[in-house]
Parts: structure tokens; C-alpha cells; sequence
């Protein structure tokens, strides 16, 4: 047998040494110089990118803003007559109008027809995973040109929505050509792109305790009521998020309109977008001054914008610890 002292012998760590004064030695120091470079090291892409692909431009193109540039000749200085011309420019309203016009349809309805699918999904229906990827897949291609194009040919002379409507008896017409119907193909096409809030809607959705649901269930509460008592409330977070994602990326949007368009934003430029029309001014006419100080003006728009939804996000935006 062996005794339980020693036992105790065996498993007890060794006693730490003590110096003369009775006192334990301080522990060793890890050595973190080492690391520190290793970090730096890696950090050094990201600051090269920071400084030389955005900063510097940024700062650029704010001077720019202010100077007549034709890429040709050098900067001249001019103060806000860039500024001032934006007021007296028929086009620059008519951009700015079409965009307005574009974010405030198309964001709400792409919101709500991705909520309605997420809402769907999370049903649990057979198939998840492919239809959450092939719902998802337009996103990645929407700002494509090859759909762009694709998009231009659908809804063209020709297209497959005039075979479909003159099968079907009714008379139609280029939708591209008609200034009534060209903006609301871009937006058709934007809402079909609702495949990345979708997919942030589902996250959200799978978070929401079922004992809620349970709960209203068992007080008599319908579908319906607990859709818009419980999963609406509780996905205002998601629902804020998505809003300033798309609201931001609809301000950005250039590729639709250039390709369907021509790059001319017509016809009659019922799809100038703000872009496509900066874009116009900058690499068409020359007017790379005029170009920036829309530029400046574009960025202040969203971040006020931005500031909006934020300050009016205590309103309605309800997060879990309230």
C-alpha cells in the first residue's frame, strides 16, 4: 500500500525558491518586442493603402473641388464657382432628382421583398442552403456588367417582357426608350439585387427567442400579430442596418444606368444618375473640377442623410437590453 503522504508528495507542485530575505522571485517578463514588429509588419499594406489610395486622393480631390481642371492643363484656382454652377445647371438637378427618385422607391421595396423571403425561409422549408445561395447569387452579380446588358435586353424592342405581353395580346414598347418606364427598370433591377439583406434578415430572424412566439401563441395572438408585435420590433436593429447599407450603395449606383443607357443617362435623361452624370462631367467633358466638387457635394448628402437616420433611430430602432 502506499501511504497517503506519499501520495500527496507525488502530485504537490514543487515549493518556488526563496532568497535570503524570504522573499518569492519575481516572475519573468515575457518579451513582446518580437510581436510587435511581426504586427507592424503586417499592418504596414493596410496604412500603404489608407494613406496613398485613400487619403491622399480624398484630400486631392477636395482641392480639386475648388480649381478649374481640365486634366490637361494645371489646376487653377476658383474658389465656389463650382459650387455656384451646380444651382444654375439644369442637368445637375435633373441627376440629382432621378437619384432621389431611384434611392427612396427602390431601398424600401428591395427591404421589404428581402423581410418577406428571410421571413419565408426561416420556415425551415426542404432546401435551405440552395435557395438561400441562388436567392443570395444576384447580389453578387447585379452591379455586373453582363447583367447590365443582360437586363438592357430583357426589357428592350424585342426583349423577353414584349414577347411575353405580345403573346399574351397586349401592345407594348421599348421600356428602355420610354421616359415613363426607364427608370423603373433600374429599379426592378436594384430590388432584384435583395439577395445581401435577405440573408442579414435570416441571421436576425434565427436570433429571436421561440419562447416569444410561444408565448403570444398561447395569449391568442395570430400570425399576423406576432409578426408585426414581435419579429418586426425585434429586427428593427437589422432593419436599421440594412437601410443604411442600401440607402448608401443605391446613392453609388452608376454601372446599371451607363450600360442600359448607353452612358448617356437618357432617354431624356430619365436615368441620369447623380454618378452618371459625374462621371460625365469628369471623364467625358473634362470637367474634372466640376466632377470633384459633385463628388463633395454627394458625400455630404449621405453623411446628412446618415446623421438623419441615426438621430431618428431612437424613435423606432428597439435594441434587446430596452
Amino acid at each position: 500500500m502506499i501511504a497517503l503522504t506519499d501520495i500527496e508528495t507525488k502530485e504537490s507542485p514543487p515549493a518556488p525558491a526563496v532568497d535570503g530575505s524570504g522573499k518569492k522571485p519575481p516572475r519573468p517578463v515575457l518579451r513582446r518586442r518580437g510581436q510587435g514588429r511581426v504586427a507592424h509588419i503586417f499592418l504596414i499594406p493596410f496604412l500603404l493603402g489608407l494613406v496613398f489610395v485613400t487619403a491622399l486622393p480624398l484630400i486631392a480631390s477636395l482641392y480639386l473641388s475648388f480649381t478649374d481642371y481640365d486634366l490637361i492643363r494645371a489646376p487653377e484656382f476658383i474658389g465656389l464657382a463650382n459650387f455656384d454652377r451646380m444651382f444654375d445647371d439644369p442637368r445637375w438637378w435633373a441627376s440629382v432628382g432621378v437619384t432621389l427618385r431611384y434611392v427612396f422607391i427602390s431601398v424600401p421595396v428591395q427591404l421589404v421583398f428581402a423581410l418577406m423571403l428571410a421571413v419565408i425561409l426561416d420556415r425551415g422549408i426542404s432546401g435551405l442552403a440552395f435557395y438561400r445561395s441562388a436567392f443570395y447569387l444576384p447580389s453578387l452579380l447585379g452591379t455586373s456588367v453582363a447583367v447590365a446588358i443582360l437586363w438592357r435586353q430583357i426589357f428592350g424592342d424585342s426583349g423577353l417582357v414584349n414577347n411575353v405581353l405580345d403573346f399574351l395580346g397586349i401592345a407594348s414598347s421599348s421600356w428602355l426608350q420610354n421616359p415613363d418606364t426607364a427608370l423603373s427598370t433600374l429599379v426592378i433591377l436594384n430590388v432584384w439585387t435583395f439577395g445581401a439583406p435577405m440573408i442579414i434578415f435570416l441571421a436576425g430572424l434565427r436570433q429571436i427567442p421561440e419562447e416569444l412566439y410561444e408565448a403570444a401563441s398561447i395569449d391568442g395572438a395570430g400570425k399576423v400579430r406576432s409578426f408585426w408585435s414581435i419579429t418586426v420590433p425585434l429586427l428593427t436593429p437589422i432593419i436599421f442596418f440594412n437601410l443604411i447599407l442600401q440607402t448608401i450603395g443605391s446613392f453609388q449606383a452608376f454601372t446599371q444606368a451607363h450600360v442600359v443607357s448607353g452612358g448617356r443617362g437618357g432617354p431624356l435623361d430619365s436615368t441620369l444618375f447623380y454618378t452618371l452624370y459625374l462621371y460625365q462631367q469628369g471623364f467625358v467633358n473634362y470637367n474634372m473640377g466640376y466632377a470633384a466638387a459633385m463628388a463633395w457635394v454627394l458625400l455630404v448628402a449621405i453623411a446628412i442623410l446618415t446623421a438623419v437616420y441615426f438621430l431618428s433611430a431612437k424613435y423606432w430602432v428597439h435594441y434587446g437590453d430596452e
